[in-house]
């Protein structure tokens, strides 16, 4: 009997638990995806006006969302418009950079959407110890090193496309601010959780609201924004 490589037979296992998601979650994913990211890269890649009406139309509904979220109370209201303000501004002081600002909005992008990708995929093909099951039940370590892993693989895939060679210090940061944007993940959850809450909204088809898509992205901005700054310019490649 035919038997196949441990590492194919992990790899059928993981697709067949991803196949098993529920068609009513899963197909909204997948259209939402192939419809949004295409206009989104673009106005990344390009710049200019196109990446300024994107972020300010990003800004409004992101606020309008955490407003709808925290209610009446006005202290939690006003600190998440400040950390709105702050990760967007961040998102639009790494692309301004007319040498870098390209590549690197990009490559954040990358890094942030397969972790995402990683965490999701992983964690439900392999399960196991809950990351932080007070606040996201669903959440595991695996998800969070599989989501790790494919930062990394994300990180040299960029990098490739633009012809540039990542080092491990490309690596190590890569891995890091996919840690940093599960984390601004869970802080989501936490708030989303404090306020009873399920979705920021309901824009996006099989994800919810804006906010539950950019949660990682934006923290992820601000930590890679101070990091730049602190070294006196881009650290990327």
């Amino acid at each position: 009997m035919l038997r196949l490589p441990s590492s194919v037979r992990v790899i059928a296992g993981m697709a067949k638990s991803v196949a098993e998601e529920p068609k009513s979650t899963l197909i909204p994913r997948i259209v939402s995806a192939l419809v949004l990211a295409p206009p989104v890269l673009w106005a990344v890649f390009n710049g200019g006006i196109p990446f300024l009406i994107l972020i300010t139309l990003a800004t409004l509904i992101a606020i309008f969302e955490w407003v709808r979220i925290t209610k009446r109370a006005s202290l939690w209201r006003n600190a998440g418009a400040v950390y709105i303000a702050l990760a967007i501004y961040s998102l639009f002081w790494l692309r301004v950079d007319p040498e870098w600002g390209q590549l690197t909005l990009i490559w954040l992008m990358v890094v942030v959407w397969a972790t995402d990708i990683g965490g999701y995929v992983f964690g439900r093909a392999l399960g196991g110890p809950k990351l932080a099951p007070s606040i996201s039940p669903n959440k595991t370590w695996s998800g969070f090193f599989g989501g790790v892993a494919l930062a990394i693989g994300g990180s040299f895939g960029v990098l490739s496309a633009f012809g540039l060679e990542g080092g491990f210090g490309v690596s190590v940061l890569a891995a890091v601010l996919a840690a940093i944007s599960q984390g601004g993940d869970l802080l989501e959850s936490a708030m989303k959780r404090r306020f009873g809450v399920k979705d920021s909204g309901n824009i996006i088809p099989g994800h919810g609201g804006l906010l539950d898509r950019v949660d990682g992205l934006m923290a992820a901005a601000m930590a890679l924004a101070l990091i730049n700054l602190s070294s006196g310019g881009n650290v990327i490649p």
